[in-house]
């Protein structure tokens, strides 16, 4: 009989941007299965309000990512309750999506879209890595990282510029991350939804309204974010893949969550480059714009 009582693990894994849709989701389905979760915020009344939500198993984080400081000083808090169990998982979820045409959108919506979106991932890396990193001997294995992508990633449609940009950026990322870790063992997975139900699309509307002026003006005004809105996944379907990314034995790279698997992840994927332009020329009617500019 040992003399004394074997240390259990506590699972913990750290989340950025839980105060609405995926991360909030997420948060909620980890603290659901007995996780430990810390989640970033910016707000102190959303700190408040998902403390009282989910309890003891949640501890809010202050911090914007894009402010490399705050996120070491969230690391040094995290430290100094997880002690040497440390995190299982990292899941890098905070993000922007400003959409507008490349040509006329300003170059500071472009260049927070790269702040946000991969610079605010390579600070949460490098600040929790030495949390998901274990020593030999250690009770439980390296935590895993899991990126928040999106099916943007790999297919780069009108409007979504400087999303997809960022988002392809964060695939490239990830690959290398991967490779770059398996000298400590710990994971990098990505997962790449399509359109999910999230309050994105509410911020998103300003589309049809913020580039009235330009020759692309006819066709914004005929977008449908409610269409969009209406076939838009529940938030559970990346949940799941979230929870399989942490806890499979053998989780794959990249999980894709499309909302439209053939219209809108399969048929782009396959379709020459030249084919798929013009089926979306077709699509958004911009022989009627040509017209019209002549």
């Amino acid at each position: 009989m040992k003399s004394h009582a074997q240390h259990t693990v506590m699972r913990s894994v750290v989340i950025t941007g839980v105060s609405t849709g995926i991360g909030y989701a997420s948060a909620a389905e980890l603290c659901r299965r007995g996780y430990r979760v810390f989640g970033s915020l910016r707000s102190d009344s959303d700190a408040e309000r998902l403390a009282r939500g989910f309890g003891a198993a949640f501890t809010p984080l202050r911090f914007d990512v894009t402010d490399a400081e705050a996120v070491h000083e969230a690391a040094a808090q995290v430290t100094s309750i997880t002690g040497d169990d440390g995190l299982c998982g990292l899941v890098n979820n905070a993000g922007i999506s400003n959409p507008g045409p490349l040509s006329v959108l300003s170059p500071e919506i472009i260049r927070h879209h790269l702040e946000v979106n991969v610079l605010g991932v390579v600070h949460a890396v490098q600040a929790f890595l030495p949390l998901l990193r274990r020593a030999k001997g250690a009770a439980s294995a390296p935590g895993r990282i899991v990126n928040i992508s999106s099916v943007s990633g790999r297919i780069a449609y009108p409007f979504m510029g400087a999303y997809a940009a960022s988002k392809h950026a964060l695939e490239a990322l990830s690959d290398s991350l991967r490779r770059e870790l398996l000298i400590y063992g710990v994971d990098v997975i990505v997962i790449e939804p399509g359109a999910i139900d999230t309050p994105i699309w509410d911020k998103a509307a300003h589309i049809r309204t913020s580039f009235k002026d330009t020759d692309w003006a006819p066709v914004l005004q005929r977008v449908d974010l409610l269409d969009t809105r209406r076939r838009a996944l529940p938030t559970s379907a990346v949940t799941r893949r979230i929870v399989e990314a942490l806890e499979h034995r053998r989780p794959k790279a990249r999980y894709v969550v499309p909302d439209q698997r053939l219209k809108y992840w399969l048929a782009p994927r396959l379709l020459p480059d030249r084919w798929l332009d013009r089926v979306i020329d077709r699509m958004l009617n911009f022989q009627a714009v040509r017209d019209r500019l002549d």
